[in-house]
Formats: structure tokens, C-alpha cells, sequence
């Protein structure tokens, strides 16, 4: 039961994963790309964190901890920088 459960979820990840892939090479604008990149980086630590749950392990915990702070730095810098460029 463990296993089905494993693999959906690991398809939906994969979905997710492909599809803000998507929207961050057509997104129309620079904010559609930065939220999908966001997303991206979100599911990125959802599937590492589920790997982590069914192996029984804290190995890759430094990592998730890492791409989050990359998430929110670069989420922070893109807001502030961004409307200065759209007033100019």
C-alpha cells in the first residue's frame, strides 16, 4: 500500500513539476515566471521532504533547508528590484 501511495505521489510531484516548468518558458510576464519558479523550488522540497519520510531519513535536510532560503531570497530580490525597473 505504501508503494502505490510512493508512486502517485511521486507522479503528481512530477505533474507539478512539469508544469511550472511550463509557465516559466511561456509565462507572459517576469511575475508569472518568478511565481512559477517558486512553485518549482516548493515542489522540489515537497519530493525531497516525501523521500525523506519513506526512507527514514535526515540526510538531504541541509538541502531543503538550503532551497529555501533560495526561494525566499530570490522572491525578496525580484520584489524589490522589480518596480524600480517598471518605473524607469
Amino acid at each position: 500500500m505504501l508503494q502505490i501511495v510512493a508512486v502517485v505521489a511521486s507522479v503528481m510531484f512530477g505533474i507539478g513539476a512539469l508544469l511550472s516548468v511550463y509557465r516559466i518558458v511561456v509565462g507572459p510576464s517576469v511575475l508569472d515566471r518568478v511565481i512559477a519558479s517558486d512553485v518549482l523550488v516548493a515542489t522540489i522540497i515537497c519530493a525531497l521532504a516525501a523521500e525523506m519520510a519513506l526512507n527514514r531519513h535526515t540526510d538531504t535536510l541541509p538541502v531543503l533547508l538550503v532551497l529555501a532560503l533560495f526561494a525566499v531570497l530570490g522572491s525578496l530580490s525580484v520584489a524589490r528590484f522589480l518596480p524600480a525597473r517598471d518605473s524607469a
